[in-house]
């Protein structure tokens, strides 16, 4: 289905993203430091993130670049280790009263800023280019938004805008009129502006707005309308309001504090007797299980001492890890145990990536062909046995074929150096061979086939393009894998996302004879999370003893899965550069139905750089893929 018009249709160029991840996390030198995108720059320390502007977007690629820099620059060398939080802690609870309690707090961000520019370009020299093309594009701005709000009579922000180009400008400026009061306080906050450069820290830019703020209280009738910057409230564990740590972990006193005058002998009778949970105080259901708060009764010795020897019949301890689920009963008494069952949930470790540490791989083994698979991959068969042929020349040229030892002692070949045996022995073998190319290819391919519910009007031919591949492997002796991939939509919840892996042709029978019409039993699913995928696939791959290893991706769209719309390209260009930092090429085969969109393309791109092939006509895929293909093989070497 095509889309005429998109609406809020952001597309997140992935490396450009990867390269702001990695310079916020040498910067920091915190390797866990996260980056997002957000409406306006600031650093968020209790979530160990630090936010990029959508300001920036939109611009041509230069400006793009250098406005996210700045702000990674900002944030990263200023804000996260020059901004005194507890002076700003200080400043927002004292102004939370204030008419123009936005103004004052955009202020005091604006100032800052501006103090920790001059910290970041004394430290780094190489942040000048970046933060002088961040203030000429906010000079732009600013000096438009201050005619906008003069002509809609916004003296507020008006005059916040003028304040910012007073703080900015490299030459003199001249104020425009903006009313009567505004007017006679200007010559105050001109020289109150320039105290900010004389600022040497947090509290210092402070104090010098507090002074501004109070003035402007007499002279606005409105706080700011628009807001330009951010400053962070109070994180929620600071503003906690309630029961704290300490307070879970105190114990009430109790209401008798006497001890008993018998002392433990060691003749005492203990009795062991079965304590159930379920009883008549809890027969009716209710929000919590029994609970039992202990404030009277006397100490005693008798229980002081928790430590006995150990006997032979005793059992070692172990440490155990379950799961547990909400049930509608509470009693479980009548419940056979055979019939309880546990949902598998996923980890929650970031083994193959933080977005997937709920994911679980399910893994699926080709059924046995049947008969009418059988002829159906006979007739696709015959369909690409030109091409195919073409193909198994190509890798032939192209992939290097293995390589057989040297060999030494023999009869004859070439002399080595080793000629003393010439004297002591009767037959001697002075001869040897040097190093040759057998006749096999040293290589080995893998296809991993989208399975998504969206493949439903292409998987037809995109079988036949594997069964092109699969073909031309197979007469050069190249062992290969086929796997179709999706992710169960219906069973996927916020702690556990299945993922199958369908591998209908495995590197064992790859070189067999009878195999390929176990093709046919790829069919479209549900959804699609490509970098999960990529990252099982490539730990299959890694493992093979082949030099040179290639992952082809056959897939119709952007990554979609549970909870994976907002950063599956991220994690889906993450795994490609893992993979590849292995030695593993990836190459896409991007198919579409029609004519691809350039935002579409461009995402595309970013995920998997230049080794991309777009199919706009899926009937054609054999015929575009033989030619890109060769390219790109011929490319990576």
């Amino acid at each position: 289905m095509k889309r005429f018009i998109q609406f809020n249709d952001e597309t997140i160029d992935s490396f450009l993203f990867m390269q702001l991840s990695d310079l916020a996390k040498t910067l920091t030198k915190e390797p866990e430091v996260e980056v997002e995108y957000s409406p306006y720059a600031y650093v968020n320390k209790q979530e160990n993130k630090i936010y990029v502007s959508h300001f920036w977007n939109h611009r041509p690629a230069g400006d793009t670049w250098d406005g996210f820099k700045s702000d990674i620059f900002l944030r990263a060398l200023g804000s996260w280790k020059h901004t005194d939080e507890q002076a700003i802690r200080a400043f927002l609870q004292q102004i939370e009263r204030s008419p123009i309690l936005t103004f004052a707090k955009q202020l005091v961000v604006m100032a800052e800023d501006i103090r920790l520019e001059e910290i970041c370009k004394k430290d780094r020299p190489g942040t000048k280019k970046a933060f002088a093309a961040r203030r000429r594009m906010y000079r732009q701005y600013f000096t438009t938004q201050l005619n906008v709000n003069l002509v809609k009579s916004l003296s507020a922000d008006a005059l916040f805008n003028l304040q910012f180009i007073l703080l900015h400008a490299d030459s003199p400026v001249d104020p425009p009129f903006i009313n009567q009061e505004i007017e006679a306080a200007m010559p105050f906050l001109q020289r109150s502006i320039m105290e900010f450069y004389d600022a040497r820290s947090t509290a210092d830019v402070i104090k010098i707005s507090e002074t501004m703020v109070e003035i402007m209280e007499e002279i606005l009738n409105h706080d700011l309308l628009n807001q330009y910057f951010h400053l962070p409230e109070l994180s929620a564990y600071e503003n906690m309001e309630g029961d704290n740590f300490h307070d879970l972990k105190r114990k009430d006193p109790l209401a008798n504090d006497d001890r008993l005058e018998e002392e433990k002998s060691g003749e005492e009778e203990i009795l062991d007797e079965e304590f159930r949970t379920w009883h008549r105080e809890t027969s009716e259901l209710g929000s919590s299980f029994l609970q039992f708060d202990l404030d009277q009764g006397s100490k005693t010795e008798l229980m002081g001492e928790g430590v006995r020897e150990g006997e032979a019949g005793d059992q070692a301890l172990a440490m155990v890890q379950g799961s547990a689920q909400e049930t509608s009963r509470k009693d479980f008494a009548n419940l056979p145990a055979e019939n309880l069952k546990k949902e598998v949930q996923g980890g929650g470790q970031a083994v193959f990536g933080k977005e997937n540490r709920f994911a679980v791989p399910c893994f699926k083994k080709a059924e046995p062909a049947d008969p009418e698979a059988i002829n159906k991959y006979k007739k696709q068969k015959a369909q690409i046995a030109s091409l195919q042929k073409k193909l198994k020349n190509m890798i032939e040229k192209t992939l290097e074929h293995k390589k057989i030892q040297p060999r030494g002692d023999l009869h004859r070949g070439r002399l080595n150096k080793k000629l003393i045996r010439f004297f002591i022995e009767d037959q001697p073998r002075l001869f040897y061979k040097k190093q040759e190319p057998s006749t096999e290819i040293d290589a080995t391919f893998t296809l991993l086939v989208d399975c998504s519910a969206s493949m439903q009007d292409k998987m037809e031919q995109t079988k036949l393009g594997i069964v092109l591949f699969h073909e031309a492997l197979k007469s050069v002796r190249v062992p290969h894998e086929v796997i179709g991939f999706w992710e169960d939509t219906s069973g996927a919840s916020d702690t556990m996302q299945p993922n199958y892996f369908h591998t209908v042709i495995d590197y064992e029978a790859s070189l067999q004879s009878a195999s390929g019409p176990e093709v046919m039993q790829l069919e479209p699913e549900e959804d699609n999370r490509d970098g999960f995928a990529i990252r099982v696939v490539t730990e299959r791959i890694k493992r093979r003893s082949e030099k040179q290893k290639f992952l082809l991706v056959f897939s119709d769209g952007e990554p979609a899965a549970y909870d994976y719309d907002r950063n599956g390209i991220i994690d889906t260009h993450e795994a490609v550069l893992e993979a590849r930092k292995l030695g593993i090429e990836v190459i896409n085969v991007f198919l579409a139905d029609g004519e691809i969109a350039e935002a579409q393309q461009k995402t595309i791109q970013n995920i998997y750089g230049k080794y991309s092939i777009f199919v706009t006509d899926i009937n054609e895929l054999p015929h575009v893929i033989f030619p890109l293909l060769k390219k790109l093989l011929y490319k990576s070497f």
